[in-house]
């Protein structure tokens, strides 16, 4: 399992070991305001949705869903990723943290680090984002990441429209 690190993250491959703080993650307000509820209600719930949802992927592509661990007190702050997600074109990059962790740039920290693996490591051209309106937070981090607007759209099986971002290489 390989980790990543930044100057006060490490992101880890999400695990099992993780369900806990998936669970409490996934049922945040915030979350299910912004991202929806993914109908995770019990640990077992968690244990199945890491390894149903974001295992495969890390098998299949070598990238997922990661873990972000505060490394001065190894405290699980919240996610970042790159995901093969249905009816985006391109991967697709998110992220969510704990209430009390937001706003104190971990968000734009660990985004940075998989803008930048999805370039270097992963051979990535094209990162995608996708955001509902009214997260205004999450639209001025992607802004910051050089992540462009291009249009609204819809993904499958989902009727909420959504602001569809894009950041493309130059190589």
């Amino acid at each position: 399992m390989k980790y990543y690190e930044t100057d006060r993250l490490t992101l880890r491959p999400a695990a099992i070991l993780d369900a806990s703080f998936y669970l409490k993650l996934l049922n945040t307000p915030k979350w299910l305001r912004n991202i929806g509820d993914r109908n995770v209600k019990s640990i077992k719930d968690a244990e199945v949705y890491i390894t149903e949802k974001m295992i495969p992927q890390l098998e299949r592509l070598g990238y997922s869903n990661y873990t972000v661990i505060r490394k001065s007190d190894n405290i699980k702050i919240g996610c970042c990723g790159l995901y093969d997600r249905e009816g985006i074109e391109g991967v697709d990059i998110g992220f969510a943290f704990l209430p009390e962790f937001e706003k104190k740039g971990y968000a734009y920290e660990s985004a940075s680090k998989m803008k930048e693996l999805g370039i270097s490591e992963f051979g990535i051209k094209k990162i995608s984002a996708i955001t509902i309106p009214e997260n205004k937070s999450s639209q001025k981090l992607l802004e910051k990441l050089d992540f462009t607007f291009i249009k609204m759209m819809k993904i499958p099986n989902d009727d909420e429209d959504l602001m569809l971002y894009e950041y493309q290489t130059n190589v």
